[in-house]
C-alpha cells in the first residue's frame, strides 16, 4: 500500500472513530441528563425494603397537604410542590431534595421522619422530574436557583421567623450543598447531606469508569462541551466541595459503607471541606439511599440530635 492510500486508509479510520465517540457521548448525555418521567419504583437491591417503603407512601397519599407551585415568567416552565404543615404550630420547616429519578413521593419516609419531629415539610418535584418542568436534569446546579426560590416562598408563606433545615439525598444532597455556598438568608439554621457527590464530574468518570469500563478521556470533555450547551454549565463546575468551602452553617453527612453508585469518600471529601459545625455519619452495610432502611432507628436518633443541636 502506498503511503498516500495508508494515510487515507488512516484518516477514515480516525474520523469512523471519531464519529463513533462523539455518538457515544451523545447517548451518555441522554443517558444522564434526559428528563425522568417514569414512575420511581425500588431496585432489584432494595426490594427488601419495598414493604416499607409503599406504607410510607401511602401514609404520604393520605396525609392532608397543599400544593405549591412557582412559576418562571421568562420561560413560563412550572415548579412544583407538597407543603405538609406540623401537626402543632411550629417556627421549623424543612425543605427536602429527592434524587436522580426519584420525586417527592418517594420522599415519603423522610417526609414522615421530619413530620414526626414535629417539621413542617416542603417537598418539591426537582427539576425535570415528577410534576415539575425542565427539560433536563441538573443534579444540583440549576436547582439550587430553584430551592433559593423555594426558600424565599416558605419565608413568605410561612413567616419570617421560621427556622429552615436544607434536607437532601443523592443529588439532592448535591442541590443542599451547592446551596451551602450561596448567599442564603439568615433563617437558613443547617443543612443534612445523605450519600452526596463531590461534583458532577467526578460521579460522572466514576459512573463511566464502573459501568463501561471506559476511561474519562475523550468522553467526559465531550459530555461536558454538550453539557454546556444544552445545559449551561461544564460538569466539573458542578461541585458540591468548592461550595462547602465557602459553607459556615451546621452540616450533617450520611454515607453508607457499601455505596457503590456515590461512592463513600466523597462524602469525607465533602465533610473535610466545610467550614462551619460538621458532623459524618458512615451507615455499616448501606448501600446507596439505604442509610435510613439499613438502620431507620438510629436515622431518626441521628437527625433528632442534630437538628435539637442547630434548631
Amino acid at each position: 500500500m502506498s503511503l498516500k492510500k495508508a494515510a487515507a486508509t488512516i484518516g477514515m479510520l480516525s474520523a469512523t472513530v471519531g464519529v463513533g465517540v462523539f455518538t457515544f457521548s451523545e447517548y451518555l448525555f441522554k443517558l444522564g441528563m434526559s428528563r425522568r418521567d417514569a414512575d420511581p419504583i425500588p431496585q432489584n437491591n432494595q426490594l427488601k425494603f419495598a414493604y416499607e417503603y409503599y406504607r410510607y407512601v401511602d401514609w404520604f397519599h393520605a396525609i392532608p397537604k397543599d400544593e405549591w407551585i412557582l412559576n418562571e415568567e421568562e420561560t413560563g416552565e412550572k415548579m412544583v410542590a407538597s407543603y405538609i404543615p406540623a401537626l402543632n404550630k411550629t417556627n421549623k420547616t424543612v425543605i427536602m431534595a429527592h434524587g436522580v429519578a426519584c420525586n417527592r413521593e418517594t420522599m415519603a419516609n423522610f417526609i414522615k421522619m421530619f413530620h414526626d419531629l414535629g417539621f413542617n415539610v416542603l417537598a418539591p418535584d426537582d427539576r425535570a422530574h415528577g410534576d415539575s418542568d425542565g427539560k433536563y436534569v441538573s443534579y444540583g446546579w440549576t436547582d439550587r436557583v430553584d430551592y433559593k426560590r423555594w426558600i424565599n416562598m416558605v419565608l413568605y408563606k410561612v413567616g419570617l421567623d421560621t427556622e429552615i433545615l436544607l434536607y437532601g439525598i443523592s443529588m439532592g444532597a448535591g442541590i443542599v450543598t451547592m446551596l451551602s455556598g450561596e448567599d442564603l438568608p439568615s433563617q437558613v439554621k443547617s443543612i443534612i447531606a445523605d450519600c452526596g457527590y463531590t461534583n458532577v464530574g467526578d460521579e460522572f468518570n466514576y459512573l463511566l469508569r464502573e459501568r463501561f469500563n471506559l476511561p474519562a478521556y475523550p468522553f467526559e470533555p465531550l459530555v461536558s462541551a454538550i453539557n454546556w450547551h444544552r445545559v449551561g454549565y461544564r460538569l466539573h463546575n458542578a461541585s458540591c466541595t468548592n461550595a462547602l468551602k465557602k459553607n459556615k452553617r451546621p452540616i450533617l453527612f450520611i454515607h453508607g459503607d457499601k455505596d457503590i453508585y456515590v461512592p463513600t469518600y466523597m462524602s469525607y471529601e465533602n465533610y473535610h471541606a466545610s467550614k462551619g459545625p460538621k458532623q459524618l455519619w458512615i451507615v455499616p452495610g448501606a448501600g446507596h439511599e439505604e442509610s435510613f432502611w439499613t438502620n431507620p432507628v438510629n436515622y431518626k436518633q441521628k437527625v433528632h440530635d442534630f437538628t435539637g443541636t442547630y434548631m
